[in-house]
């Protein structure tokens, strides 16, 4: 079910669709009731709390694990032209670069929702501390949501910490900590991870940890699943 802030940005969607593509052809875009409700339209964010955006990714995830996607809906060519100027996502992601999780797609959100960096492993670096920090002093996100995957390459090798080519093992020091509380379970050293990776940007981060204790934004951590798609928060 949708939060009432989700009711009057649905309003906001009705009113520019209108003007932009007609009365009817918006009366056929829009649908009213849950089952049938839109994702969220460029410039939601400044409706929603850090646990309606947060509630929102998870809905979108659920919308996702059913094969019922509500964001292909939308008229795309509104939405690039409404966000040639300016971008307005309700949340963010740090993902791991693994091409089986198509971030977007897996929360139902489509252009302009999602302000997504990712690096394998899902890792904190000062590069991704610099792009969630501009996500939320400049972008306005209400939640950082880090999320690792199930199966996960780059966990699996700093475990096994074979000889690999070029710089890939330079992925194992972050790794090393959520590797040694696992106690050798893949899945542990997946959630461990994500959990590390979390907590890392709350402390790492005056941007974000001032937003936090400001009750400004909400930061979690999760895996997703690759059989299911369902993403657990953890």
């Amino acid at each position: 079910m949708r939060d009432d802030s989700r009711t009057q940005s649905g309003l906001d969607r009705r009113q520019f669709l209108q003007s932009a593509l007609g009365s009817a052809a918006a009366g056929m875009a829009l649908q009213v009731g849950a089952e049938s409700a839109m994702a969220l339209p460029a410039g939601a964010q400044t409706v929603l709390s850090p646990d309606a955006a947060l509630n929102e990714l998870m809905a979108g995830n659920e919308r996702f694990a059913a094969n019922k996607l509500s964001s292909i809906e939308h008229d795309l060519d509104v939405l690039k032209e409404r966000t040639v100027e300016k971008q307005e996502p309700f949340a963010a992601l740090l993902s791991c670069a693994d091409s089986r999780v198509p971030v977007e797609l897996v929360f139902d959100q489509t252009i302009g929702h999602l302000f997504v960096t990712r690096v394998a492993g899902n890792l904190v670096t000062p590069e991704i501390i610099a792009s969630l920090e501009y996500g939320v002093a400049v972008l306005g996100v209400k939640v950082v949501l880090v999320m690792g995957h199930s199966g996960c390459g780059a966990v699996k090798a700093a475990m096994k910490a074979d000889p690999v080519p070029g710089q890939i093992s330079a992925l194992y020091p972050h790794l090393r900590r959520a590797v040694e509380q696992s106690g050798g379970s893949l899945d542990q050293a997946i959630a461990g991870n994500a959990k590390i990776q979390a907590e890392l940007l709350r402390t790492s981060s005056t941007v974000i940890r001032d937003a936090v204790k400001a009750e400004k934004l909400k930061v979690a951590a999760s895996v997703y699943d690759l059989a299911s798609g369902k993403v657990t928060l953890v």
